[in-house]
């Protein structure tokens, strides 16, 4: 793994958030003044190829990064915010629904988050 590799993946497994790749960049030229973009994007895509990372894809929004730990998020329908929620391990009931074994699910449950409930 690449020293920028090893960066990027401390820095999405220590973020609180889910971070764009713009972000990372931002965070990472900070400490290394010569990255570039296209060198952040390329370990982001190596990362989640070897399903060391999450990519988080919602339509109309940018793909965010996220820690692998097991857990699910809420989405603002409206403003795209993004949160972990963690709820049961459905993993058995797929399983048993399908009839045979899943490798992996990602749930996301749209709703509107507090502050867009506020504008309303």
């Amino acid at each position: 793994m690449t020293k920028y590799a090893e960066q990027i993946l401390k820095l999405i497994n220590e973020s609180g958030g889910h971070m764009t790749a713009e972000q990372i960049f931002l965070k990472l030229k900070k400490t290394e003044p010569k990255v570039v973009q296209a060198t952040v994007y390329n370990n982001l895509n190596t990362l989640y190829k070897k399903g060391m990372i999450r990519k988080m894809s919602i339509e109309g929004s940018l793909d965010r990064y996220d820690k692998i730990k097991k857990h699910d998020h809420l989405v603002c329908q409206k403003c795209g915010a993004l949160s972990d929620i963690n709820f049961e391990d459905l993993t058995k009931n797929l399983e048993s629904q399908l009839g045979q074994g899943i490798l992996s699910y990602d749930l996301k449950v749209f709703y509107l988050c507090s502050k867009c409930r506020e504008k309303k």
